[in-house]
């Protein structure tokens, strides 16, 4: 069952640079990553279906076992070792500090453990190189304090220099410090995106699969209507995983500077009715979309899929937390230097408590968590309006609606 997921588990894992380890309820490895077969020195097909002991030191073996069995009871997705130093097991014999942070999976009804793992072995020589700089800058100031004794002028230059060195052991630790903590930041944000991307991943999947057991069993003509139906259930789950892999790839450009912006002159029109009508296979019983008034004569010089993607982007919010039989209304001004659009819905708002993280990566209101969703949608547009020298708002109260404001020069520089 864990291998029918294997295409999407290989992107995912490869797409981080930490060694990912996935095993079952027997502790044997049902996947790995290439960072992982690097950490360890085991090839792919040496690691699959082994037991995880390999990868642990021998004098770990014994414990081991009661803590695996304590986590699939408990199945709480936490770090390993709780102030314990952890070690791994390399192929040739050798041994190194590890830092590893467990996430449970359910998958086909089976239960797997996913093992986010990093070699840790600089920041232990990092440490020891402070704990070293420590010794010799005490070591120097104790030479110092005991010349004090000689004459003033040697005092005052030895306390200068004492300070110095202070100074430098401080900022040593304050660099430390802040690198530490930059680290463990982004192991928690890499594992909390391993474990939404597992999740989402997850339902479409599934609902991929039922669909196809069940079209080889509507074979007669009259059944094409079944047929057609699983079909379109199978390509809206293709298209909802695709979309989310497509996120994922902008957050990657976003963050490495590779984004490529294509600015073109383009009737705005044209980009209203390509995002109207795909919004329109997605409305619920009675809702309708309020196409904006006047703007046949709107003209733009910026990056056209941009712009769709940002408005698409908040339609589809839109049409998604509004319930049966409401309006979605998109209004447009534009003047000699910018164009505003409004997306004003009636639909479930946003708590006052959540507004200010509704641009944060991964972040999802508390009334909107039973939606599908990986809340990295709103992230990238606010990026990429920014890129364009635009910004995006919202105003918002909870169970009244919501107006979200794009505001993007006509012509971008």
């Amino acid at each position: 069952m864990f291998q029918n997921s294997d295409r999407i588990f290989n992107v995912l894992f490869e797409a981080v640079s930490e060694g990912v380890i996935v095993v079952d309820k027997n502790q044997k490895i049902v996947a790995t990553n290439k960072s992982s077969e690097s950490m360890f020195g085991y090839t792919k097909e040496e690691l699959l279906n082994a037991d995880l002991n390999i990868l642990i030191p021998k004098t770990y073996h014994a414990n081991h076992g009661a803590h695996f069995d304590g986590f699939m009871k408990n199945k709480e997705s936490r770090k390993m070792g709780h102030g314990r130093d952890l070690y791994g097991a390399h192929k040739d014999g050798s041994t190194f500090p590890v830092e590893a942070g467990l996430n449970p999976l359910e998958i086909g009804g089976e239960s797997f453990i996913m093992t986010l793992i990093i070699d840790i072995s600089i920041r232990k020589q990092q440490e020891l190189e402070l704990l070293e700089l420590n010794n010799e800058l005490e070591r120097k100031v104790n030479e110092r304090t005991t010349e004090l004794s000689n004459t003033v002028e040697e005092l005052k230059i030895v306390n200068v220099e004492r300070d110095e060195e202070i100074k430098k052991r401080i900022d040593a630790q304050n660099k430390i410090s802040n690198a530490l903590k930059k680290e463990k930041e982004l192991n928690e944000l890499k594992t909390k995106f391993l474990s939404l991307v597992s999740h989402e991943f997850k339902t479409p999947l599934s609902g991929i699969l039922t669909s196809s057991m069940l079209l080889s069993k509507y074979k007669l003509t009259e059944q094409q209507e079944r047929r057609d139906k699983h079909i379109k259930t199978i390509s809206d789950k293709v298209h909802y995983l695709n979309n989310i892999l497509n996120d994922f790839l902008s957050i990657e450009k976003l963050e490495t500077g590779k984004m490529n912006y294509k600015l073109t002159t383009f009737k705005l029109s044209k980009v209203v009715n390509e995002v109207v009508y795909n919004a329109n296979m997605l409305l619920k019983d009675g809702q309708k979309i309020n196409y904006p008034e006047n703007i046949d004569d709107y003209s733009m010089h910026q990056d056209e899929k941009i712009l769709e993607l940002a408005l698409s982007n908040l339609v589809h919010n839109a049409i998604k937390y509004s319930s049966e039989n409401t309006i979605v209304d998109i209004m447009i001004k534009q003047d000699d230097t910018h164009t505003t659009f409004d997306i004003k819905d009636n639909g479930i708002g946003i708590p006052e408590k959540d507004q200010k993280s509704i641009f944060n990566r991964y972040f999802r209101a508390e009334n909107a968590l039973l939606e599908q969703g990986t809340g990295i949608g709103l992230n990238i547009v606010k990026s990429h309006l920014e890129n364009l020298g635009g910004t995006i708002s919202f105003k918002s109260e909870e169970n009244k609606g919501s107006i979200f404001t794009i505001i993007i020069k006509n012509k971008a520089e």
